[in-house]
């Protein structure tokens, strides 16, 4: 009798098992199916809405601006966050305080410098990682008389991915913001890995704002943000042939061009060289059309060797001695326009894991 109550405890037991099992299973399906289901790629040659600022100069020949471009990382970046996805510990910022403190720092530091342009990477909109804070609501109060236009770039459903800190549903953009006016705008899909590294990745992509110039020509700003991750060498040469020929067609148009962004590519790095991380590597300057160059390019030897990284390795909190750092942000102009100066804005990295990049031109 003692016999066949211990094998009916046990069954009784086997069953409690699998029917754990098997409800963990149906969950994790479940799961999968709601990704699948709910992942998309947002439409290419989307016309985006154009936000009108309290003020729109004219952009003439001759006179001296300023650009930006800045990759604020989602407000979460203070200098000893590290994020998961670089071998660190945190999926999410700090906290909501933390976000506003961040964004307002990074958007607050642009206005110091005034400049008639600014090119705005991983501007999170409504995201778990970030709180639910709109961060282009907070840079648009602090930038109130910049018409800007916004590109969503990444527009995900909720990963559970880690387990302890789920990254969650987040969506986020890319935010062009000028003193000029801006006739039109358009979004542009780059290509992406088809693999599951599409699910982290963003849903990459430019925007490409026309600005009108009073001696009848356009001045074209085109934003980009570039593969990071799970990226592949085929998807690095389709979106760099992409981004060129949108290039070589505004050249050919006669129009003024700049192009800045975050690259994801070690821009001063020989383009023969193996030794590299694996999500920046070089970029070959055989991928810009005739007519074009990256201002670094124009930069003097002393020049170069004196300009500042623009991202730091987020797989540890920011360590100025020992932290790994790159040239991965920069700034492309066509030939009709004249360099006057190009630095990176030494910021240690405060309210990003990115400092800015500034060139100061004019029209010919």
């Amino acid at each position: 009798m003692g016999e066949r109550k211990v094998r009916k405890k046990k069954n009784i037991a086997l069953r409690v098992i699998a029917g754990i099992l098997i409800a963990l299973v149906l969950v994790v399906g479940i799961y999968f199916l709601y990704v699948f289901r709910t992942y998309h790629r947002i439409a290419d040659k989307q016309n985006l809405d154009v936000t009108k600022g309290s003020t729109a100069e004219a952009c003439a020949v001759g006179k001296e601006y300023n650009v930006i471009s800045y990759n604020i990382g989602f407000g979460a970046y203070t200098p000893d966050f590290s994020f998961f996805m670089d071998g660190g510990k945190s999926s999410w910022a700090e906290s909501k305080e933390s976000v506003i403190e961040t964004v307002t720092g990074a958007a607050e530091l642009v206005r110091s410098l005034d400049p008639e342009i600014v090119m705005f990477q991983e501007i999170d909109t409504n995201g778990t990682r970030s709180y639910h804070v709109d961060q282009k609501k907070l840079i648009d109060g602090i930038l109130p008389e910049y018409t800007n236009v916004f590109a969503v770039n990444y527009d995900s459903p909720f990963l559970m991915y880690p387990l302890t800190q789920p990254h969650g549903k987040n969506q986020a953009g890319i935010g062009t913001y000028t003193k000029f006016d801006i006739t039109s705008a358009l979004r542009r899909s780059l290509p992406i890995s088809e693999s599951l590294s599409k699910l982290v990745d963003l849903d990459r992509c430019y925007s490409v704002s026309r600005i009108p110039v009073e001696n009848g020509k356009e001045l074209v700003v085109i934003n980009v943000h570039l593969s990071a991750y799970g990226n592949s060498d085929a998807i690095r040469e389709g979106q760099k042939n992409m981004l060129k020929e949108e290039m070589a067609a505004e050249i050919a148009a006669g129009n003024y061009l700049i192009v800045g962004g975050d690259f994801n590519h070690d821009l001063i790095a020989p383009e023969d060289q193996t030794d590299v991380a694996g999500w920046a590597y070089p970029y070959p300057r055989s991928y810009l059309p005739e007519g074009v160059h990256f201002c670094l390019d124009a930069l003097s030897q002393e020049e170069l060797s004196a300009l500042k990284p623009t991202c730091r390795n987020a797989n540890e909190p920011y360590d100025p001695a020992t932290s790994e750092q790159f040239v991965i942000d920069g700034i492309i102009i066509s030939d009709n326009i004249e360099q006057i100066s190009y630095h990176t804005v030494e910021n240690e990295y405060l309210y990003s894991d990115h400092n800015p990049v500034e060139l100061v031109f004019r029209l010919k």
